[in-house]
């Protein structure tokens, strides 16, 4: 009995020591190993995991590589192309020493195709998310085979895209066909080496965006701020050239997904996390779109004027975007050179290239040559300079805000465009102008006192019709006639009515293109009236982002005046944060990205619109929402410019909606940047909480959501404010910083409160070291019957005081 006893002993041990060795080879797959559906591969440190999956509503299998954490973040997938019909798909190390992926007949459908034969294969999952073959005798680091070579749709730390010079062979991103289907889909992102290196977007054979030439430390069209975050490089040697990155931290995840649209997002999470937040993404705007205001123009899209053709040239017609010289070069006759400062460079498509020429001397070969047409003095790296010289067509210029690499061009201009001459023939010509505008002066006078006095009389049609039409104005705001948007809108059927406020009801309509709209129909006793009409639709058609609602056009016909806009299926951001039921549909991911799109929205507005608008009216209700929760900022009627240079402005009208108005501005009618970052502060502890700021009611306390979030903070009990409907999905590092941000934005004195360019930093960085807020304003104003009390005092201060912004989502 002590025999067998000691016997089992020994077989119990044997077991278990063989599935401690198991378990630690949990990423390795030998030869006489195997991964079926519902097996994986877990690399070491359980950041990555390999195995079959199937995606959205697909029922094809694929064999990918995934975040641990975050199964939907497919990062790698083998057989794209091929997809097994069911579920018995099996990856193997084949004989030969090859990775293979068998259906269920035992037919290969994917392969590694190492040639030859490997005497001790082995395949192995890295923490770096790269499946290597190799053989397991050989010196560590020599692999026969890696998925990094073949990438998807996604580039991970340490991964290249590039070219292998001796053999021709390029490695490039390939977007998914759909979310169902990760087949290689319409858009490329690679690395164009036609002259200096730059990441370009392609959709077929039509290039869609490009980052401007690599110079040395990144790319011109780039943000430079998130290289605290990463660092790029571009490798290039006699045998290969290639672009890659690494994170600066440890404790991050950082990946580079291009999607089915087209647009690259560079996305970050938190080691262990399955919350990913969107470090950029481009094409950032529509500047960012290829060749988008044509041939030698500049785009901007802080100019009201978006697209502008370089000084010397003209538009080659009135429908065509594309600029032509308004005078011809003239070697014999003298020409310079206008310089534009912080650009992304035209594209390489007709150029030279000289190295290790100084600005001087880049400037002589190009004035040698008569087909010069530009040039610029690029660093390249180490200090060294190249010499970039086009000939032909200027394609694809943009100004970059100063968080970009901007570089500096010259463009080529005969000296009478300069003003280098003064001939009989330019004095004339200065004679015609200055006549010119003289007349164009008393016209325009003429037609200003006109307006007045017709707008004094009555508000008619024809006075309105002026804010909008003539030159390039019109092309910008569509003018809608009347009956099309009584067809698209059924005649203003009640069944299309989506939402009605201070502005009027708004409707749903469909466009005979098919499109859907949103149509705001200005009310006859409207309180907003017809200034902010036209206040909204002069701004907004001129401010071109991301995060901002479109404008399609306006209606202006009798007595009737519309907007017509861009139809938001999820409607306002209220409509869903303060439903108790419809609340679910937002998970803390969703919240996180619309807070920062908001974010980015606002910085659009303060800093990179060259107009700087504050919108003065920011709210949950004004926070629309696509089909897939992508914020976008609307109702301008409210906002007004300011100067670059004007930190503050005064008005005697204090108008916004109660709960969001900063203190300065509700009770001085003091209002900048700073009461836009206050009503941001609001909106993102509403969005935290899932509350309204006003009418918050606690049964301990009269304090509104701002006293009660401050309260909690002082009792180190912040993570309470959030909406318990986010306990499963949050971060709750995350959620505890955006508590802290919010309350940086509502403190009570103006100078306390950060900018929006430091808001979107202390968002996404969490490293970034957040100062002890202050205390907020108007958190312990609440009196009994839901009553301000610093608005009351307001009422006293200010005349016509307040106009309440009531206006609900689309």
């Amino acid at each position: 009995m002590e025999r067998a006893s000691i016997f089992t002993l020994i077989c119990f041990l044997l077991l278990v020591f063989s599935h401690l060795e198991l378990s630690k080879e949990a990423d390795v797959l030998a030869v006489d190993g195997s991964v079926s559906d519902g097996e994986t591969l877990v690399s070491s440190l359980e950041t990555f995991e390999l195995g079959f999956f199937s995606p959205g509503k697909s029922r094809n299998m694929y064999l990918g590589i995934w975040y641990k954490n975050s199964p939907e973040a497919v990062v790698w997938v083998a057989n794209r192309n091929n997809p097994i019909a069911d579920t018995k798909g099996v990856l193997t190390v084949s004989g030969s020493g090859n990775l293979v992926i068998l259906d269920r007949t035992k037919s290969v459908v994917w392969s590694s195709n190492v040639s030859g034969t490997v005497e001790h294969p082995v395949a192995q999952l890295l923490d770096t998310g790269n499946l290597v073959l190799k053989d397991n005798k050989s010196m560590p680091g020599s692999y026969l085979w890696q998925s990094f070579d073949s990438p998807s749709d996604t580039l991970l730390e340490g991964m290249k895209i590039g070219w292998n010079l001796k053999t021709g062979e390029e490695r490039y991103l390939t977007s998914w066909r759909s979310a169902d289907d990760p087949s290689p889909g319409n858009f490329t992102y690679r690395l164009d080496i036609t002259g200096l290196p730059e990441l370009v977007i392609d959709r077929g054979s039509m290039k869609t965006y490009r980052t401007g030439p690599w110079n040395g430390i990144g790319f011109g069209a780039v943000p430079a701020v998130p290289n605290l975050v990463f660092k790029p490089t571009v490798i290039s040697n006699e045998n290969e050239i290639y672009y890659t990155f690494e994170a600066v931290s440890n404790a991050t995840n950082m990946r580079l997904w291009l999607n089915q649209s087209g647009y690259l997002q560079r996305l970050i999470s938190e080691q262990g996390s399955n919350q990913w937040g969107v470090l950029y993404s481009v094409p950032f705007d529509q500047c960012g779109s290829y060749g988008f205001c044509g041939a030698n123009s500049v785009c901007s899209s802080r100019r009201p004027d978006t697209c502008e053709c370089i000084k010397g040239f003209i538009p080659k017609s009135q429908r065509s975007t594309n600029c032509v010289r308004e005078s011809s070069l003239d070697c014999q006759r003298g020409e310079g050179f206008l310089r534009l400062v912080g650009v992304k460079v035209p594209d390489l498509s007709k150029f030279h290239l000289n190295e290790n020429l100084n600005r001087e001397q880049c400037k002589g070969e190009c004035l040698k040559n008569c087909s010069c047409t530009a040039y610029a003095n690029l660093n390249v790296s180490d200090g060294r300079t190249s010499c970039l010289m086009w000939f032909g067509d200027l394609i694809d210029i943009s100004e970059v805000s100063e968080v970009y690499r901007g570089e500096d061009i010259f463009i080529r201009l005969p000296a009478s465009s300069l003003g280098l001459t003064r001939d009989s023939s330019t004095r004339n010509r200065l004679t015609v102008i200055i006549s010119v505008s003289i007349i164009s002066g008393a016209i325009i006078l003429g037609l200003v006192v006109f307006i007045i006095w017709r707008k004094s009389r009555k508000r008619d049609e024809s006075l309105h019709l002026t804010r909008f039409k003539g030159g390039k104005d019109e092309r910008e705001v569509p003018l809608f006639h009347l009956s099309g948007i009584e067809i698209a809108t059924d005649n203003f059927s009640f069944r299309n009515l989506i939402g009605e406020g201070g502005f009027g009801p708004v409707y749903k309509g469909n466009l005979p293109t098919g499109q859907e709209i949103a149509v705001k129909r200005l009310s006859k006793d409207s309180g907003q009236g017809v200034e902010q009409f036209a206040n909204e639709v002069v701004l907004i058609a001129k401010l071109q982002h991301r995060n901002l609602v479109a404008l399609l056009g306006c209606c202006i016909q009798g007595e009737e005046r519309m907007l017509i806009y861009e139809y938001m299926p999820n409607k306002s951001l209220d409509c869903l944060i303060f439903d108790h039921k419809r609340r679910e549909e937002l998970s803390w991911k969703n919240r996180f990205d619309i807070v920062l799109g908001i974010a980015r929205g606002l910085l659009y507005l303060h800093q990179d619109s060259k107009l700087q608008i504050i919108h003065r009216d920011l709210k949950a209700s004004n926070i629309l929402l696509d089909s897939n929760y992508i914020p976008k900022i609307s109702d301008f009627g409210l906002a007004r410019i300011i100067g670059g240079n004007d930190e503050e402005t005064k008005t005697n009208r204090v108008v916004g909606t109660y709960g969001y108005m900063a203190p300065e501005y509700a009770v001085d009618g003091t209002f900048s940047v700073k009461s836009d970052v206050f009503s941001f502060g609001v909106l993102l502890l509403e969005i935290v909480s899932g509350k309204k700021n006003r009418g918050y009611n606690h049964p301990d306390h009269r304090n509104n959501l701002l006293g009660h979030a401050w309260l909690l903070w002082n009792e180190d009990r912040a993570l309470e404010l959030m909406d318990t409907i986010l306990e499963e999905s949050c971060v709750r590092s995350e959620v505890l910083r955006f508590i802290h941000v919010g309350l940086l934005c509502v403190q009570e004195s103006p100078e306390d409160r950060p900018p929006m360019s430091s808001v979107l930093v202390k968002l996404t960085n969490e490293e970034a070291t957040l100062p002890q807020p202050k205390q907020p304003g108007f958190f312990i104003q609440r009196e009994p019957y839901g009553s301000f009390s610093a608005i009351r005092t307001m009422s006293t201060l200010t005349e016509n005081a307040v106009t309440i912004s009531i206006l609900e989502g689309r």
